[in-house]
């Protein structure tokens, strides 16, 4: 099967007045279906910018990017918006659930909002999601209403709703405690495993690097190794 994620000589600056700093220094990344794969680097290192890159935020300055084998690189902005919607997922550190909106109307979302409302197959599909995620018995509490723990489980199944081939997340587990952490982990392990969806996880926790089928370390704008677990390691 082609690569979900082949980015080629990623280069990404900004400019401050007369300054340029030089964020991202040629980066190569290629991810497989069906990867766990984590982003590690310290502050500054860069990953979150090409996180941002991948998920067609930012335009980088140089390089090229295809997403299950189709080139970005010339879209418009409108066709990013509407790809990124159908065909990428994303999970926050700190969630950015709607708090007056029910557990199921925030897994709806990214479906519903281009098209104006929640239709009955855009609830089922939710409420699936949700089921899938452990929150059966939450489906339609308002967002306000829900752990930390549960609130990020509701992001995963939002980041589902439209069955992207990629799904990013930026420290999915950094606002948690480390058994909600854990059981957040665990969830997106399960559903890497059973539905092969493929994760990029932008982390700077050993942990969670740890719990991963590879890690790519990035330093100073380039990466500087690349990790795959051994049998029986992350991915088990």
């Amino acid at each position: 099967m082609s690569a979900v994620l082949e980015a080629r000589a990623i280069g990404m600056s900004f400019r401050n007045g007369d300054e340029l700093t030089q964020v991202l220094k040629g980066v190569d990344l290629t991810l497989g279906p069906g990867e766990l794969a984590a982003l590690l680097g310290a502050s500054g290192s860069g990953k979150s910018t090409l996180l941002s890159i991948v998920g067609l935020l930012l335009r980088p300055t140089a390089g090229t990017i295809a997403i299950a084998g189709e080139c970005v690189d010339g879209m418009s902005d409108a066709q990013r918006a509407s790809f990124r919607n159908q065909r990428l997922g994303f999970i926050f550190q700190f969630h950015h659930l709607l708090p007056d909106f029910t557990a199921t109307e925030n897994v709806a979302f990214p479906a519903a909002a281009p098209a104006g409302g929640i239709s009955v197959a855009m609830r089922q599909r939710a409420r699936e999601l949700l089921a899938r995620v452990g929150l059966s018995d939450r489906m339609d509490f308002p967002a306000s209403r829900l752990s930390g723990g549960q609130k990020q489980r509701v992001a995963i199944a939002r980041a589902l709703m439209n069955n992207p081939e990629l799904v990013l997340a930026d420290e999915p587990t950094g606002s948690l405690d480390r058994v909600a952490a854990d059981q957040v982990l665990d969830l997106m392990r399960e559903i890497n495993r059973e539905e092969k969806a493929t994760f990029l996880i932008c982390t700077h926790d050993e942990h969670v690097a740890a719990r991963c089928t590879r890690r790519i370390s990035l330093s100073d704008g380039r990466i500087e190794s690349v990790i795959s677990a051994s049998a029986g390691d992350g991915g088990s």
